[in-house]
């Protein structure tokens, strides 16, 4: 599946979403723009930016990757790493290194940057996987919508950057291959990192066996626009996806009602829509013809 028609469904699919939710809000009568409160507590408002660097320290240690700002000419304790920018979706602007003249030459290219730029160490296991989540309204420790997607990759590299944007990058669900116990003792691990009414994770593990038992390193935690990326899925129907997204965005206008009144409103959509597009022009001036 080329990338450009990857996006071409994945921004298909976001708006189906959106117009699901939003019908679905209306008729409940809950305010649909609260969706950009779902997870602000969360949200860095000095920064402006869900970072990256504050979710990575809600991870504990023995899922965490070792992760630090770009700062200071502080070189990583081992290779390959990645670098990332602190916000940024669907892998955009993200790069590898390999060794230290390739990290060097990264931030030779970069120059002086707007914006904040992470190292973070690569997971070493096989196996990469997104779970997408959507709490529970009646319980936010527990997920009401649980999907699993393994990632696959055509290219031969040991360490590919996945995402809808990589022409080799494709899904799979395995959701179904996980018995209810199973998906239970993996959301029981997930669910001590945070509070999150919806969110996607990325980890790596050596099987499904390993990552059900906690055997993973977590490599990034989606909390902005997280798609479930068993949408976009090999094999997968309009119909089962139409039926997927009426669930889903139904559970959700549920999980939207719990949000606190007292909880303080934050200005997400715009802040966050202006360094996605700022990041994007940046990656597109920077990347070769």
């Amino acid at each position: 599946m080329w990338p450009k028609y990857k996006e071409v469904i994945g921004m298909i699919i976001r708006i189906l979403q959106v117009l699901t939710y939003i019908v679905g809000c209306i008729r409940l009568g809950v305010k649909p723009w609260l969706f950009f409160q779902l997870n602000a507590p969360y949200f860095n408002e000095v920064k402006g930016i869900y970072s990256k660097l504050d979710i990575d320290r809600l991870i504990p240690d023995r899922w965490r990757l070792q992760q630090f700002m770009d700062v200071g000419g502080r070189e990583p304790s081992q290779y390959p790493v990645f670098v990332k920018p602190e916000w940024g979706q669907n892998s955009y602007g993200i790069e590898c290194a390999n060794n230290l003249q390739e990290l060097n030459q990264i931030r030779q290219a970069r120059g002086e940057s707007k914006f904040n730029y992470l190292i973070q160490h690569a997971a070493l296991e096989k196996i990469e996987f997104e779970i997408f989540m959507i709490a529970d309204h009646t319980d936010l420790s527990r997920a009401a919508v649980l999907s699993i997607t393994q990632v696959h990759n055509r290219c031969e590299e040991e360490f590919p950057i996945n995402g809808i944007h990589n022409g080799d990058t494709y899904y799979v669900d395995i959701s179904h291959e996980l018995t209810s116990e199973q998906t239970e003792t993996l959301w029981g691990n997930l669910s001590k990192i945070g509070a999150f009414r919806i969110a996607r994770f990325g980890l790596r593990a050596n099987s499904i066996d390993d990552m059900v038992k906690g055997g993973f390193h977590i490599i990034e935690i989606n909390l902005l626009f997280p798609m479930p990326l068993l949408l976009i899925s090999q094999g997968r129907t309009f119909r089962k996806n139409w039926q997927f997204i009426k669930m889903a965005m139904n559970h959700l206008i549920k999980v939207t009602k719990t949000i606190p009144p007292q909880q303080a409103a934050k200005s997400i959509f715009m802040r966050n829509a202006w360094y996605n597009q700022k990041l994007k022009i940046k990656v597109q001036s920077e990347s070769p013809e």
